[in-house]
């Protein structure tokens, strides 16, 4: 079999030559020369017809010189560097602050903001970064990555009111809370306390060895004392290292008129902000596939989360969802619409706000001013590479016969 294809010269040759036969056939032999010419060229029979009618005779058009490139060389390492300091997020988180981090870095020597690098980063668009971040990503080198039976609620959770925090609550203050377990296969281990304030997206991380309720107070207590937001409220999922009477009498020694709220079991979405952030700020560093189960990496792990706190909360932008809405094709099929606000940090999202005193703003801001964020994000990943060793790699556990569905 012959499967030898016609490049465009050879087509467009043929087709001159078959065109004033063509033109001067009757209707049946018009439709046995398409059949041929569909056969020989592999070509649509419309695009055949509509070059056999042109008056002059099939021509190719002449090829155009190809535009230049707008954003060059220096373009790209600009945008390299700044998305390596925000850790390669979307385009569109990094967008919204190209120049207040590109300023930022030249501050501390890492790029020279020239005139026209300044007004290539101050025009380009989210669809030309994207495709930028996407060709310089590629050589970069990437992080790793059951249901029980129903319980009836206990005492204390009855009191506590079911429900979720509203996502567009105007104050901070109002915080998610969950737990993620890094302790593999074994029966306890390291866990991770997180919580997330709604409206800034600001969020603390300590790890706890065990999940009791002393070392789950011990964990919030150290947030309450290191985080500089308010804390008018507590959203946690129903487990029982939550809905304790010790750390319902903690709350209420420390946190004079917090209150205290649960989710709907088995309705994750009603934490829908923390689970977020439990992948792309916890389980993106450490996958399930890493075990660690001692007091020791759970201290290593609080001085990785230290450092982290302080990237994400100064220097990487999120999103926030404006608007979601469902529109119908004719066809019937479903989209969902979203838009976004600007992309900011949770420091700008506070400062936004106006609740913190003075004194507080000016040490945030001396604090954002005087640390390197390349420098910051190093150290954290030769945290992690130094954590991640002294670890236990669990192998997926293999499916047994028919048992498992």
């Amino acid at each position: 079999m012959d499967t030898e294809t016609m490049n465009i010269d050879e087509r467009y040759k043929l087709l001159r030559r078959v065109a004033p036969r063509y033109r001067g056939a009757s209707r049946e032999e018009k439709g046995d020369i398409l059949g041929l010419l569909v056969c020989q060229t592999g070509m649509h029979r419309k695009s055949l017809i509509r070059l056999l009618h042109q008056p002059e005779g099939p021509q190719r058009k002449p090829s155009q010189k190809p535009r230049s490139r707008s954003y060059r060389s220096i373009f790209d390492d600009a945008i390299r560097l700044i998305a390596r300091s925000a850790n390669w997020i979307c385009a569109e988180r990094l967008h919204g602050i190209l120049l207040e981090r590109a300023q930022h870095l030249e501050d501390f020597g890492h790029l020279t903001l020239t005139e026209p690098l300044y007004q290539q980063l101050s025009r380009v668009s989210v669809s030309t970064l994207r495709r930028c971040i996407k060709r310089l990503r590629q050589d970069e080198p990437r992080l790793p990555s059951r249901r029980g039976r129903r319980l009836a609620p206990s005492s204390l959770a009855r009191e506590i009111p079911v429900g979720r925090i509203d996502a567009n609550t105007p104050d901070p203050g109002y915080w998610e809370l969950d737990l993620v377990y890094h302790g593999g296969a074994a029966a306890d281990g390291v866990y991770t306390l997180q919580m997330v304030d709604v409206r800034t997206a600001w969020s603390e991380r300590r790890a706890t060895y065990g999940r009791g309720e002393r070392a789950v107070s011990a964990a919030i207590t150290d947030i309450i004392e290191r985080c500089p937001l308010p804390m008018t409220e507590i959203h946690s999922d129903n487990g029982t290292e939550f809905l304790n009477h010790h750390l319902h009498h903690l709350l209420g020694e420390r946190l004079k008129g917090c209150r205290l709220s649960r989710s709907r079991p088995w309705q994750k979405n009603d934490n829908r902000f923390v689970e977020q952030k439990n992948y792309t700020l916890v389980r993106a560093f450490l996958p399930r596939s890493v075990a660690l189960t001692t007091a020791q990496q759970a201290e290593e792990l609080n001085d990785l989360y230290d450092d982290m706190g302080l990237y994400y909360n100064l220097f990487e932008p999120v999103l926030r969802q404006t608007l979601c809405y469902v529109t119908y094709t004719p066809d019937g099929h479903v989209f969902v619409r979203r838009a976004y606000d600007r992309a900011r940090t949770p420091l700008a999202r506070v400062l936004e706000t106006k609740t913190l005193a003075l004194e507080q703003e000016q040490a945030l801001l001396h604090l954002y001013r005087s640390t390197d964020p390349l420098a910051l994000l190093d150290r954290i990943h030769r945290r992690l590479d130094a954590l991640v060793a002294t670890t236990v790699h669990q192998a997926k556990p293999k499916a047994l016969g028919n048992k498992t569905k």
